[in-house]
């Protein structure tokens, strides 16, 4: 839906909701246990690494100009172009960037966007009279509703008011039904999770017959990307803030795909050696040598990780710019289908 469709920073959606403050504690008691003292303003950029880096701007970069491509073909062959509608509630500046990065990616690709953004303590219905106007114009071919929305409004009634064909970031409660019933394809995948599968395929890493650990399990990041392993024939193992021993389990893992909500978790000795990291975490940590006074970090410890794993995700530069790509390569395969064009 929009949460984690940005450029990498810190997204508290990551945090599984379903999840009591205790089991959050849990894992932060892990992280204090077993991760210890962690020099948190190192990043990816900073460390020798012996691992592959999976260079997620480069791989993104390199999709969205074939999108761009399409795009000016179907421009040419029938006169229109992809259409994204933004609806942003409140003012976040997580949110606010998020929303001006696909606006600005929407614009390099040729794709038309339109954002409509509403107060903080806006109606209900004003937010699903605007989705329902986005439903039903031709011109429109995908639709985003920025999350985290305030609490007094219903998420669920808001997220099911999108009209099925136009669920671009592919959490319609059918989509989602679809990508987990063997035999049956969802009209669109989500951004995040698909963006992490496409770089295990583009990076040659083999995921068929493999073992997998997803570490969280929020309805955005963990369950989806563990459907998609699934899918691709791995034996997938899901942790979350109440499993016990998650370092042990995820010393099995060939592949660790970690969206927990908590930085620096995933530690050296927790890893296999030779297996693929893919960190979709991000939190910012002050560090004045830097022009914003900060920088990003993962929920991997990048420093000890790289020295184990084949190869790993950067932060930032690894997941975040893909899910951006998969939000536009959606948002075409949309526009494809209602133009009837290949």
């Amino acid at each position: 839906m929009g949460a984690g469709n940005g450029p990498e920073a810190h997204n508290p959606i990551f945090q599984d909701p379903g999840e009591e403050k205790p089991g959050w504690n849990h894992w932060l008691l892990i992280a204090a246990a077993v991760v210890g003292d962690v020099p948190v303003g190192r990043t990816a950029n900073d460390q020798p690494s012996a691992a592959l880096v999976i260079d997620g701007k480069l791989i993104a970069d390199e999709i969205r100009f074939r999108i761009a491509e399409q795009i000016r073909r179907m421009k040419d062959s029938v006169g229109k172009v992809p259409g994204l509608a933004v609806i942003l509630v409140g003012d976040r500046r997580d949110s606010l960037t998020y929303v001006r990065n696909k606006v600005i990616a929407c614009e390099d690709a040729g794709i038309k966007s339109l954002v409509t953004q509403f107060p903080q303590n806006c109606k209900q219905d004003d937010v699903i009279r605007a989705l329902s106007t986005f439903n039903e114009d031709p011109s429109i071919h995908g639709i985003l509703v920025q999350l985290p929305l305030p609490q007094h409004l219903n998420e669920e009634k808001i997220l099911n008011a999108l009209k099925l064909e136009k669920d671009v970031d592919g959490f319609h409660p059918l989509n989602m039904g679809n990508l987990a019933m063997r035999g049956r394809e969802p009209l669109f995948i989500p951004c995040t999770p698909k963006g992490c599968i496409e770089l295990l395929i583009r990076s040659s890493v083999e995921i068929m017959g493999k073992n997998a650990v997803v570490i969280g399990r929020s309805n955005i990041v963990g369950l989806p990307t563990s459907l998609l392993l699934q899918r691709h024939h791995a034996t997938v193992t899901i942790l979350h803030a109440l499993t016990k021993n998650p370092e042990q389990i995820t010393r099995e893992a060939d592949i660790v795909v970690t969206a927990s909500g908590v930085p620096n978790l995933v530690r050296g000795n927790w890893l296999k050696p030779g297996a693929v990291v893919i960190d979709v975490g991000t939190f910012p940590v002050e560090d004045p040598s830097c022009e914003n006074g900060y920088r990003l970090i993962g929920d991997v410890c990048y420093e000890e990780a790289s020295k184990v794993a084949s190869a790993i995700t950067p932060v930032p530069g690894g997941v975040g710019p893909m899910t951006i790509a998969m939000l536009l390569s959606n948002t075409l395969d949309s526009a494809k289908r209602a133009y009837d064009f290949t």
